[in-house]
């Protein structure tokens, strides 16, 4: 396009096109066809990233189900308690996609992580 002019009505509808579709593409990772969807914490993240987002989603939700005693104490881990704690606030939060980011350090699945008596909601 040259300089000063102006951009075309249908160019102008594309970007938007392109936007919203950035925008909706974004929320059905919420669920898939009706599919209930849990935010987990990536075996790989960082343990810094891991505490930082723990004590984070601890501090906005109840994080009693991973205290010793707990039904998802076990196993005592890093990973293991960051990703109760990130699924508590991702579920507390309405499911969206934003906040399973936890500095790229989560991840949304359709697969219920919940084992043992340790239920994931």
């Amino acid at each position: 396009m040259a300089r000063g002019a102006q951009p075309s009505a249908s160019l102008l509808l594309f970007s938007l096109g392109l936007v919203l579709l950035c925008f909706t593409s974004g929320s059905t990772i919420r669920t898939v066809e009706g599919q209930k969807t849990w935010c987990v914490a990536k075996p790989s993240a960082d343990d810094k990233v891991l505490t930082a987002n723990l004590n984070y989603a601890c501090s906005q939700v109840n994080c009693g189900v991973i205290q010793q005693g707990g039904p998802c104490f076990n196993p005592n881990n890093l990973v293991s308690h960051a990703a109760v704690a990130m699924n508590l606030y991702y579920a507390a939060h309405g499911r969206n996609a934003w906040n399973c980011y936890f500095q790229n350090s989560a991840l949304v699945v359709q697969s219920d992580p919940s084992y043992g008596s340790c239920t994931y909601y």
